[in-house]
């Protein structure tokens, strides 16, 4: 444990001054602590002091603003009390949402977006039955002032929500025009991502002798940490994880959900599965929290299911792999919940689950830590096969060298071989079904679900550093410029590889630098590899030798007809068709 996580103070947020009824709907959210900028940004807030927050997107400062406003609302008055002007319509629609949620546990809240697009009568109606809150884009809030049918008289509360983005899109004039029309007496809380002059003239014209609060995330991301993400449904993300969890390679694994209830709902469902599981949370006593780590720590128990909170300090290098389940909304969390891996200078694995609705959190994430994360394809029924047959292989393979106890057993074999008539590898199989039980060693293609493809997905822009599994053929350019070419290996799963041992063997032995890398699709027997198409002599030469888990890679250049159909990384499996199986290789835990 490090002395910065050992000295974190365990704020609440009861702590901040919070009433009762905005607490009750942050306790059935499931957030257990304030960010850092809801630490600083909520008691002042309160206070109905100006405010001006400098934080990045995904920080968390939606609830720093939301909070105190609920907290103040006067539920009798139906005109506007609070307006926050966001950017875009889908800022603006992801601020409404956040109001509402952490308005649930008081009744009687109305809460109205307004943006272009979008019809006026929807708009008008919710207008004259009266709102407390709205949340609008300037263009559309100057186009209801403007009609008469927005009343800003008795405003009391005014955010700026990514003030410097409103200003480069060129709403400089309509915020403030906005800002002049509405109450002197009102509070006003300015957020911006930067602080360029117009946003520091607008700051000292329009709010009365504000507090500054200057957040920077924590987010750098340790170099060893390989981070991905797959793109899957909310229903899907059990089965998912179980083939994820059957196919990966892992010692120890935490798995990152948004709520206490959850940790527990998920560890009973892995249980179930086969699979060595426990949770802990908040409410998870300390002597309990102490005994599953410890467990953990041993090997007594491979799956942590954990929120935020109750990670924190938890140093175990056997981690492996952290799963986010549930994709983090800030970018701290991120960062904190992938550094329980690869601690003490080991690799380590990052998984993220995003849904279609959250794309947006995935690329805060890549601005914000200014790394990529590659996108992964759902491990189909032939990679959870493999997997299977492997380590059958291995079981066998250690029984045999338990030679006292094998050579016991021939005479058993044996007898029953004479007497039965019956070829032995009949009986072998015979006592592979006995070892094996009820649950089928493979899982059956035929019952694989068509895959489901997510045509929704927005195109990536070419600045996004996130790129597909995808092999592509003929020349196509890598971020850098230069023409990448498919290349065939001779190891593949079956020998037990992974993305960053070829990566790291290529890069080593080629000379060649991570940037030359594009996709990698690891198959049963070989691997496909994207690497810039004009390769040099020497650097066939340096790769002739190389070798990957103690087998020459053979380098050719990908000729296609060879490799079987496989489904994209942009196409994401159904999974539910093997809702059922269960790993054997995993222990139960003992608690």
């Amino acid at each position: 444990m490090s002395t910065e996580e050992t000295a974190e103070p365990a704020i609440t947020f009861a702590d901040l001054g919070l009433g009762d009824a905005v607490l009750k709907s942050i306790a059935a959210v499931g957030y257990e602590s304030p960010s850092a900028i809801q630490a600083q940004t909520i008691p002042p807030l309160l206070e109905g002091r100006d405010l001006v927050g400098l934080a990045q997107t995904g920080t968390g400062k939606t609830a720093a603003f939301a909070l105190p406003i609920l907290d103040r609302l006067d539920i009798r008055q139906k005109s506007p009390q609070a307006l926050v002007l966001a950017p875009t319509r889908e800022l603006a629609l992801q601020v409404c949402e956040a109001f509402q949620k952490y308005a649930a546990g008081t009744k009687g809240v109305h809460v109205l977006p307004v943006y272009g697009g979008q019809a006026y009568g929807i708009q008008l109606s919710a207008l004259r039955r009266g709102v407390h809150i709205v949340v609008g884009t300037p263009g559309r809030i100057m186009d209801h002032l403007e009609k008469g049918t927005l009343d800003l008289s008795e405003l009391k509360f005014l955010v700026l929500d990514e003030a410097d983005e409103m200003l480069n899109m060129g709403f400089a004039e309509d915020v403030e025009t906005i800002l002049a029309d509405t109450p002197d007496d009102k509070q006003v809380a300015l957020f911006s991502a930067t602080m360029p002059a117009q946003i520091r003239r607008l700051s000292k014209k329009y709010l009365n002798n504000p507090t500054e609060i200057s957040v920077k995330g924590k987010t750098a991301t340790a170099a060893n940490i390989t981070q991905r993400y797959l793109i899957c449904s909310y229903p899907q993300k059990v089965d998912a994880l179980t083939r994820i969890l059957e196919v990966e390679n892992f010692e120890g694994m935490i798995v990152f959900v948004r709520t206490k209830s959850e940790t527990e709902l998920l560890a009973e469902k892995l249980r179930a599965r086969g699979f060595s599981a426990m949770a802990i949370n908040g409410d998870v006593a300390q002597v309990q929290r102490e005994r599953t780590v410890n467990q953990l720590k041993s090997g007594k128990l491979d799956i942590l299911v954990a929120t935020d909170v109750a990670a924190r300090g938890l140093d175990v290098e056997r981690i492996s792999h952290v799963v986010n389940y549930d994709i983090p909304t800030d970018t701290e969390s991120y960062v904190h919940r992938i550094g329980r891996t690869g601690r003490a200078g080991r690799s380590g694995d990052a998984i993220s689950f995003v849904t279609p609705r959250e794309r947006y959190l995935l690329k805060h994430i890549e601005k914000a830590t200014r790394q990529p994360l590659a996108e992964m394809t759902l491990p189909s029924v032939e990679d959870v096969n493999v997997t299977r047959l492997a380590r059958f292989d291995d079981a066998i393979t250690a029984a045999l060298g338990q030679t006292a106890r094998v050579e016991k057993f021939r005479d058993v074999i044996a007898h029953y071989v004479r007497n039965h008539d019956v070829p032995e590898v009949d009986v072998a199989a015979a006592l592979a079904v006995v070892a094996q039980g009820d649950t089928p060693l493979l899982l059956d293609p035929a019952d694989e679900r068509p895959a489901r493809r997510f045509d929704d997905r927005p195109e990536r822009s070419a600045g996004s550093g996130a790129r597909s599994d995808r092999p592509e053929r003929g020349g196509r350019p890598s971020r850098s410029g230069q023409a990448m070419k498919n290349y065939k290996i001779q190891v593949g799963k079956r020998h037990k590889v992974e993305p960053r041992q070829i990566v790291g063997a290529i890069a080593n032995e080629g000379g060649l630098s991570r940037g030359d890398f594009g996709s990698i699709k690891i198959m049963p027997d070989f691997s496909i590899v994207e690497l810039p198409a004009d390769l040099s002599p020497e650097t066939w030469k340096k790769l002739e030798s190389t070798r990957i888990s103690g087998k020459l890679i053979e380098l050719t250049e990908d000729r296609g007809p060879s490799r079987s159909p496989r489904t994209s990384s942009h196409d994401a499996e159904r999974p539910e068709a093997s809702s059922s199986y269960k790993k054997p290789r995993h222990k139960k835990s003992s608690d």
